[in-house]
């Protein structure tokens, strides 16, 4: 097994199952989901950007607009409405599991992706992403810690875990590709 990677279960998956990326905002899950699109000829979804080009304007201005409650009621709509759809990769808004609905769909009707990363290292990209995040903005560091710890439970439900740490984006879809092969081709 490779370091840093970790199967759920061993069920097999239909390959046409569309590949959903969970894990805590600024982990990488829009970057690593476009690498991992190309390496396997699949259109890639970002559920946040789509969000973003339907209101035309950025999730932070969504966000103060409208307030959460209606930005997770798009979130939902829209992202039950591509998981769907086969052979796509999406990637989900970091929320986005604490939706049941969205959890169970996705579990039952996708591979599941948590994209793991430790609060040490997050740390360390926190100063780049307060800006676009709107749940960071005007938060202590305690309070991002908080909100990355109660997360970390909505994330434990998933097919494959890869642990990012230390890993590149190139590296990590490097993984991800080989693990799905092994995986769908069990099938």
């Amino acid at each position: 097994m490779n370091k840093g990677v970790e199967m759920m279960s061993e069920t097999q998956l239909d390959q046409n199952k569309s590949i959903v990326f969970i894990g805590f905002m600024g982990v990488g899950k829009t970057t690593i989901a476009k690498l991992v699109a190309k390496r396997l000829n699949r259109r890639m979804i970002d559920i946040d950007k789509e969000i973003e080009k339907k209101f035309q304007m950025p999730t932070t201005e969504i966000f103060k607009r409208y307030g959460e409650p209606f930005f997770r009621k798009q979130e939902k709509e829209m992202t039950l409405h591509y998981c769907k759809q086969p052979n796509l990769v999406i990637s989900l808004g970091g929320g986005a599991f604490l939706q049941d609905d969205i959890k169970r769909f996705c579990l039952a009707h996708n591979i599941v992706i948590f994209l793991d990363i430790g609060f040490d290292a997050w740390k360390k990209r926190m100063p780049r992403l307060v800006a676009t995040r709107p749940l960071l903005q005007q938060k202590t560091l305690d309070e991002m810690k908080e909100l990355y710890m109660a997360r970390q439970k909505i994330y434990q439900h998933h097919h494959i875990r890869i642990k990012t740490d230390s890993l590149r984006s190139k590296d990590a879809a490097d993984i991800i590709v080989k693990r799905l092969e092994s995986y769908v081709t069990k099938t």
